[in-house]
């Protein structure tokens, strides 16, 4: 059995919310920002991506989100993460179809 820990891709989702009169500044901030992808933005409410190496970094990223300007709240709602070997899929072999 190997103790190596293999190298993971995590990617989680999030909800910035900001008045609707600074949403426009923030999605470009946001969209400058490495590793954060902007998906949707309507009436303050902002949905990004944030992909990273660990939770920890994404953590942190989403940390710096929470203190730009205008943020009321950044919550993250959803996290995936896979294993980069290949044919792992959340650290199993796919059945072969």
């Amino acid at each position: 059995m190997s103790t190596r820990n293999p190298e993971r891709f995590h990617v989680s989702s999030a909800v910035v919310l900001t008045s609707p009169a600074a949403a426009g500044r923030l999605v470009e901030a946001l969209a400058e920002m490495p590793d954060v992808e902007v998906h949707a933005a309507e009436r303050g409410k902002i949905v990004i991506v944030i992909e990273g190496r660990s939770s920890g970094e994404m953590g942190a990223t989403l940390a710096a989100i929470s203190g730009l300007p205008d943020v009321m709240a950044a919550n993250m709602v959803f996290e995936h993460a896979e294993n980069l070997e290949e044919g792992l899929i959340n650290g199993h072999k796919p059945d072969a179809a």
